[in-house]
C-alpha cells in the first residue's frame, strides 16, 4: 500500500536557475544537491525542511538521453498557502509572472510561471 507521496520530479532546462528561482523567489529551502561525479547531478528541494514530499529538479536534456521512454512535461502541482494575499504580493514584488487571484467554492486561487514559464498554482488553505 502507497501511504505518501516522497518526491516530485521537475525535469528543468536549467537547474542552476531553477534552484534560483526556487528558493530565491519563490521561498522554497534547498534540501539536498547530489552529483554522481560523471555530469548528473539533482537538486532537492521543499517548503521547509520537515515537508514530507519534496521536488527533485533533474537536467531534462540529461534525462531525456538517458531514459527516452520517460514523459518529461511538467506535472500539474497545486501548493497550499495560509497566507495567500501576502504570498501573492511577495511574488508580484520579486517580479514573479502570476495571474489573477480567482475565487474557486474550494477558496482563492491563483497561478505562477517558474523562470522557465511553467505554470503552477497556489490555493488558500486556512
Amino acid at each position: 500500500m502507497i501511504n505518501k507521496i516522497g518526491q516530485i520530479m521537475l525535469y528543468v532546462n536549467d537547474q542552476e536557475e531553477s534552484v534560483k528561482f526556487w528558493t530565491e523567489k519563490a521561498g522554497f529551502t534547498l534540501i539536498a544537491e547530489q552529483d554522481n561525479g560523471q555530469g548528473f547531478k539533482w537538486f532537492e528541494i521543499a517548503p521547509t525542511k520537515d515537508s514530507q514530499t519534496t521536488i527533485i529538479l533533474h537536467n531534462k536534456q540529461l534525462v531525456a538521453e538517458m531514459s527516452p521512454e520517460l514523459n518529461l512535461g511538467t506535472p500539474s502541482l497545486m501548493f497550499f498557502s495560509e497566507d495567500l494575499e501576502a504570498l501573492y504580493k511577495d511574488f508580484t514584488d520579486k517580479n514573479i509572472t502570476v495571474g489573477e487571484m480567482v475565487q474557486m467554492p474550494s477558496g482563492k486561487v491563483f497561478n505562477f510561471a517558474d523562470n522557465e514559464g511553467n505554470y503552477f498554482a497556489v490555493l488558500e488553505n486556512k
